[in-house]
């Protein structure tokens, strides 16, 4: 990983507020309706220093992640963003390509998460869920309690990827704590050492699958780049990389906080014991309430663009705030609210425009199963922990628990 010497500023940047700071960490939503409040589009800093512009209201959010003229390509880039660029095998995903070349690649795995194919998945799915309650519900009457993310949230995702891509299960974790890293590291090194790990993890991945393919979709996507070369080299680790790390990430952290959402708000809780068939509801509203994501990924206009009267240069950094667009009172009536009964169930926690999650299906389909299981086989299901006591890694990118011990009458 190197400085992105194509697009450093060669002037000095005028010193910025950053929003991220200790309070950011305590409480992210208060600071993002202080933001709100204070106007749709901020400039600020970003932990390192580096400068973008923070968009915070649930209408220009929207509109601004389904507008062509906004550019995930770092390329488009006058700022700088982050100093650093990730190797060509991991940054060649969709996350960082435009309309072209992004519905070119798109194409090539879109068929493996249609809602008919992740329904022919369900049954594996649960089969999954089950073991790992039981894991759970052993652990509970052994030890009086279980860490729900390491028990259940984290491997459910990583299995269900694993199992598309032919992952070894032994590999699994290992690929999960270096994107950890990846997302909130506590050092540049650390950084480095992480990407590093996964790029060779994933070469190595490709290589094993290649000498021995099968009826997965990787080895699908190697025929493609070697037998109708219609992807390189770097654009297949690029696709195994953002399979991976996105199919696992935010079904585990929306299971997690998720969850706590539910037992920390009893009366929703037994509106939904009480119905069941609510539960699909009860995901919307969660996703909305407790998605994981503070921002979309970043985006440059490739021309000058105005949002709520705020003039923004082409090539400076957009951040489009998910987290502040999903409790904007303008769209969202008492937005603080956790309500499975709410109206309006549109929300951007799995984006929005030509960046929609082509996994939002298998992710529905897991978090509904999941919850779905934990609620009905554990009974008296609680925190064990205080709940004031628990521990989050928040940064600007992400909210998330980072262990839920539970406990429960067995």
């Amino acid at each position: 990983m190197t400085p992105n010497a194509a697009t450093t500023p060669t002037h000095p940047l005028p010193a910025l507020p950053c929003p991220f700071d200790e309070s950011f960490a305590r409480d992210p939503y208060a600071v993002h309706a202080r933001l709100r409040a204070a106007g749709p589009v901020h400039r600020v800093a970003l932990p390192d220093g580096s400068p973008v512009w923070l968009v915070t209201r649930a209408s220009d959010v929207r509109a601004g992640l389904a507008d062509a003229r906004y550019s995930v390509n770092k390329r488009h880039s006058t700022t700088g963003f982050s100093g650093f660029s990730l190797p060509p095998a991991l940054d060649a995903n969709l996350l960082n390509i435009d309309p072209e070349d992004h519905l070119r690649l798109r194409r090539l795995v879109s068929g493996g998460f249609t809602a008919r194919h992740v329904e022919l998945l369900r049954a594996g799915v649960q089969d999954c869920v089950d073991e790992l309650v039981t894991g759970l519900a052993d652990e509970i009457a052994r030890s009086g309690e279980a860490d729900l993310v390491d028990g259940f949230a984290k491997p459910l995702p990583l299995r269900t990827i694993g199992a598309l891509l032919r992952v070894p299960a032994a590999d699994q974790e290992r690929f999960s704590d270096r994107v950890a890293t990846m997302l909130a590291p506590r050092s540049k090194e650390d950084l480095v050492a992480a990407v590093a790990d996964v790029h060779r993890f994933l070469v190595e991945l490709v290589e094993e699958r290649r000498a021995r393919p099968g009826d997965d979709m990787l080895s699908s996507l190697i025929a493609a780049r070697d037998e109708e070369d219609r992807l390189t080299e770097d654009e297949l680790v690029s696709l195994a990389f953002l399979i991976l790390m996105a199919g696992s990430e935010t079904v585990q952290h929306v299971i997690g906080s998720g969850l706590l959402t539910l037992l920390t708000h009893p009366d929703q809780l037994a509106v939904l014991c009480g119905d069941p068939a609510r539960l699909p509801d009860a995901v919307e509203e969660l996703l909305r309430y407790t998605g994981p994501h503070q921002t979309a990924i970043r985006r440059f206009p490739t021309e000058p663009v105005e949002i709520g009267g705020v003039r923004i240069p082409t090539g400076d950094t957009v951040l489009f705030c998910l987290a502040s667009a999903h409790r904007d009172p303008e769209r969202y009536p008492d937005p603080d609210r956790f309500d499975i009964d709410r109206e309006d169930k549109a929300h951007l926690a799995l984006g929005h425009g030509l960046h929609y999650c082509l996994g939002a299906p298998l992710a529905r389909l897991q978090i509904t199963l999941a919850l779905g299981a934990l609620l009905d086989r554990l009974p008296g299901l609680r925190p064990a922990r205080p709940v004031d006591q628990l521990a989050w890694t928040t940064t600007f990118r992400f909210h998330a628990l980072r262990a839920l011990p539970v406990t429960a009458d067995l």
